[in-house]
Formats: C-alpha cells, sequence, structure tokens
C-alpha cells in the first residue's frame, strides 16, 4: 500500500483545546473504492455483527475464523510486549463488588455506564484498571516494592448510554470488547516519569503494527475527574477518514490512592499515599478497524509482520 508522510494529514479532534503534542507512522493511500471495516469484515467472513444481534444484542460481535485469530493474536502480542518491558501479568475477576468500583472512580459517577448484576450487588468490569488496581486497596506497600507494573488482558463491558450515528457502526463503539491494560503504583516523584514511559510503550506498540498514530493532551473538560493529566493516542482510519481513540494513558497521581487507601512506607518510616497510573495497550476494536481498514489491497488484508507469528498467516484473504 503507498504511504505518505503522517503529518500531511491534518490532526482533527472534537474539542479544540485538546493540543495534538506528537505524531508518527504513515498514512495509508487507498484507491477510491477502498471498503470500510464492517463492509471489510463481512467480505472475509471476519466479524459477524447480525449474529451478534441475535444472541446479545448490539454491539456485542461475533468474530469468526481468521477474525477471531487475529483477536488472539492482537492480545497475546500486547501481553508480551508488556511483559518484555518489565510488566506482571494479571488474569483478573471481570465483575467486582461496589467498594472496588468507587476506589477507582467509577461509582458512583459512571454507575449509568455499568452493568450492574443487582442479585449480588456487583458489576462488571468496564476496564481491567478496575480490579487490578483494587489489588492494592487498604495495602501499605514496602518502598522496595515501588513501583508496582502490573499488565491484564481482560474483556471490558460497557452500557455506553446515549451513543449513536456514525461513531457506533461496527467496531467504532461496542458493549463488550477486549482490551489490555497496563497499571503503574509509583512513588510521588516518580509517576510523572513513569507516565512518559508508558506513553513511549503505547507509542511503540502502533510503530510495530505500523499504524499512524498522534498523541493528544486533553483539556480538563474532556478528562475524568478521577485524573490529574490524561494523553489520548488515535490511530487513523483510511475508509472512515477519521482519528480513532485506541488508548488513554493518565496519571490520577493521590486521588485513586486516597479513595483506596493505597499508600507506601518510605526509607524515612512515614506512611505517605502513593499516585497511580494506567493506560490502555491496548484497546482492540479500533485497532482492528484500522488494520482492517488501512491493509486492504486487491489480494487481501495484509497482517502486520509483528503479528504473523501469532497468527500463521500473512494475508486475509
Amino acid at each position: 500500500v503507498p504511504n505518505v508522510p503522517c503529518a500531511a494529514v491534518p490532526a482533527g479532534k472534537s474539542a479544540a483545546d485538546n493540543v495534538v503534542e506528537k505524531t508518527g507512522g504513515q498514512m495509508p493511500e487507498l484507491s477510491d473504492d477502498a471498503l470500510p471495516h464492517w463492509d471489510l469484515a463481512r467480505k472475509y467472513n471476519l466479524i459477524d455483527f447480525d449474529l451478534g444481534v441475535k444472541i446479545t444484542g448490539a454491539g456485542f460481535p461475533v468474530y469468526v475464523g481468521k477474525g477471531a485469530r487475529l483477536q488472539r493474536a492482537l492480545i497475546q502480542f500486547f501481553l508480551d510486549q508488556a511483559t518484555a518491558a518489565g510488566y506482571t501479568e494479571i488474569q483478573p475477576p471481570y465483575v467486582v463488588n461496589e467498594a472496588s468500583g468507587y476506589g477507582t472512580g467509577q461509582l458512583p459517577d459512571k454507575e449509568g455506564q455499568m452493568y450492574h448484576c443487582t442479585a449480588d450487588n456487583l458489576y462488571l468490569i468496564p476496564t481491567a484498571e478496575v480490579p487490578v488496581t483494587n489489588l492494592y486497596r487498604d495495602v501499605i506497600i514496602p518502598a522496595d516494592r515501588l513501583p508496582i507494573k502490573n499488565t491484564a488482558y481482560s474483556a471490558c463491558f460497557r452500557r455506553e448510554a446515549g451513543s449513536y450515528g456514525k461513531d457506533v457502526r461496527g467496531l467504532n463503539r461496542l458493549h463488550q470488547f477486549d482490551k489490555v491494560e497496563i497499571v503503574r503504583i509509583e512513588r510521588p516523584e516518580d509517576s510523572y516519569a513513569a507516565l512518559e514511559e508508558m506513553k513511549d510503550h503505547v507509542q511503540s506498540l502502533l510503530d510495530k503494527l505500523g499504524l499512524p498514530w498522534h498523541i493528544l493532551r486533553l483539556c480538563g473538560g474532556d478528562m475524568s475527574f478521577t485524573s490529574a493529566i490524561t494523553f489520548d493516542f488515535e490511530v487513523w482510519s483510511a475508509a472512515q477518514k477519521r482519528w480513532l481513540e485506541v488508548s488513554s494513558v493518565s496519571n490520577f497521581e493521590t486521588y485513586q490512592a486516597n479513595r483506596l487507601h493505597c499508600r507506601y512506607r518510605g526509607d524515612d518510616k512515614k506512611i505517605r499515599l502513593c499516585h497511580t497510573l494506567n493506560g490502555s495497550a491496548l484497546a482492540l476494536p479500533r485497532i482492528v478497524a484500522a488494520l482492517l481498514e488501512n491493509n486492504q489491497t486487491p489480494d487481501g488484508i495484509v497482517v502486520p509482520e509483528c503479528l504473523r507469528p501469532y497468527t500463521g498467516f500473512a494475508i486475509i484473504d
């Protein structure tokens, strides 16, 4: 697929105050008859959106054949990359109690966006950040254990109430999706260096996948109230001709730690609040959408080289 420099395409974003901090990758140049990912998924029998509606409802796709294998390849690739970067893998529960939702800030603010198992008063997780960060609730961590670096794969469940229109078509917005998360517990003086390391890690994944990307520093109005600073990564979706968010990397400073009572004992034996950070590394649906669209050729969809040891095939045809 011919490429042109990423910087040649305007880096638009919804909020005027969000700042494009950095760009990278090469923009694909597709033919006029290029297909969006939902049509490619149907053409190559990768994802069945209608079957998902039949058995559950809209926003719950069924992955088929090479589509399912591509999902597993991405998950394993992201986990392997995180492990190589020093993160310890966690396999968390997919439901949490009320105290866990409160600790990371999903409750009570986002209660309407979470699936609630009323009989047991448990919530399906919107991200692995919730159970993994809550591992350290009510814990005083010895200073020599910091930093703590965890990674986790999970399915994620979000009601996405109020979403509609072109932004929800295909894989753009789902109620259930797969994601690999990275979570860090840090001393306050180290947390901003850790944030830069996390951003570099996400950038390295997008570079290896060959996707054009940019990083947005979010303005206050677009950030979660729990976050001190958030950076969004977006990739270019060539057939849709729009940027798709695939990762948010945030430093919460002491906000979550205060709720969680997540503390550490310093070298002076005093007990202080930790800083918590998390990031998507990466969320799969829009990554898959961009890979399918950007890598389409007359002969099929080319699989990035870094994924071929996991997929066992180099092209989807």
